[in-house]
């Protein structure tokens, strides 16, 4: 840590000392920006920090707050007018589409009887269903009906419509990997020419993940903390760039404190309790307060652990973007 210090002191006093313009060096600087040209010294300790310096920080979105405003939403605009009628999460500090630097997510809603039309586009989508009975997606042709707790993915340039043949709302998170995009100008989309993709029903589709079987393989694991990495059937992340984990804290018992390279958002699927979160830029831990259906974001390089408080065990879902920071060769755990 004095190491640490004493490095940023240095680069920070070296960058003071540069921003001190003689007439000769505004000069010499004013010339480089008529040139399209800048000097690499004057922001060195921005581009190479001696700790990973996300801008994101902790926020959550309470659901109680949230699904007021998504059906609000459902009274003001239709799913075929929206083609999407999502809210989207946005990070306090940044602007859509970031929840995270590297993960977008947003909470949609089709009402009964609606169909959000059919369309595929380049970003890579996964969904945790949140709420209701009767909705489906259908991917390539397979039609998978939605589960409370199912994840159900859309893989890159896959055709794909939404629909609710139930009577109750449906809710589900979204989670898509749109911040990359935005550094690479690459995805765009395409809109079926009818309503819907001929699809057929599907009960065994390798685009859909049920809850039930998660939450088995979480409880039948050993001691108060267990963590469910959810893969392909060749045993693969769910896509190149995101991934998703499920985990159970032990009521009244805390997680282990982890901290990686890598950001999240999580989900409550049940229980309440707390997350305890110290970021890079911040000098002490905050702790942010949850219960069942919240969804929070987490900066990648945080110091995170998760506290129960209920009587019953807290399970938890949260999309990360492992994938992506292990193929650049990023991915570090402290």
């Amino acid at each position: 840590m004095a190491t640490e210090t004493a490095t940023t002191t240095t680069t920070a006093a070296k960058a003071t000392s540069f921003d001190q313009e003689t007439p000769k060096a505004a000069a010499f600087y004013s010339g480089l920006r008529e040139k399209n040209a800048g000097p690499l010294w004057t922001v060195l300790d921005k581009l190479v920090p001696p700790k990973p310096n996300p801008e994101s920080v902790p926020n959550i979105w309470r659901y109680s707050e949230m699904r007021p405003s998504l059906m609000e939403a459902g009274k003001l605009v239709t799913a075929e007018e929206a083609e999407r009628r999502v809210l989207m999460l946005v990070n306090p500090t940044l602007e859509a589409p970031y929840t995270t630097e590297s993960i977008y997510a947003g909470l949609q809603l089709i009402l009964p009887n609606e169909t959000a039309p059919a369309h595929r586009h380049v970003a890579f989508a996964l969904r945790f269903i949140i709420e209701g009975s009767g909705g489906f997606t259908a991917v390539e042709g397979e039609k998978m009906m939605m589960e409370r707790g199912d994840v159900i993915l859309t893989p890159s340039w896959t055709w794909h419509d939404h629909g609710n043949e139930g009577n109750s709302p449906v809710i589900w998170l979204d989670g898509l990997d749109l911040p990359l995009f935005r550094f690479l100008p690459l995805n765009f989309a395409d809109q079926y020419p009818e309503k819907r993709y001929p699809s057929t029903l599907s009960t065994n589709s390798k685009s859909q993940f049920p809850w039930a079987p998660v939450e088995k393989r979480l409880k039948g694991a050993e001691g108060p903390y267990a963590v469910y990495h959810y893969v392909t059937d060749d045993g693969k992340a769910l896509s190149a760039t995101l991934g998703a984990q499920a985990e159970r804290v032990a009521a009244g018992t805390t997680s282990p404190t982890v901290q990686e390279t890598g950001s999240f958002v999580y989900h409550v699927v049940e229980g309440e309790g707390y997350s305890t979160i110290l970021s890079p830029g911040d000098k002490s831990p905050k702790d942010i307060r949850w219960t069942g259906k919240d969804t929070f974001a987490i900066p990648a390089w945080s110091q995170i652990s998760h506290t129960a408080t209920s009587n019953t065990d807290v399970f938890l879902f949260a999309i990360n973007d492992r994938p992506m920071v292990t193929a650049l060769g990023l991915r570090r755990q402290a």
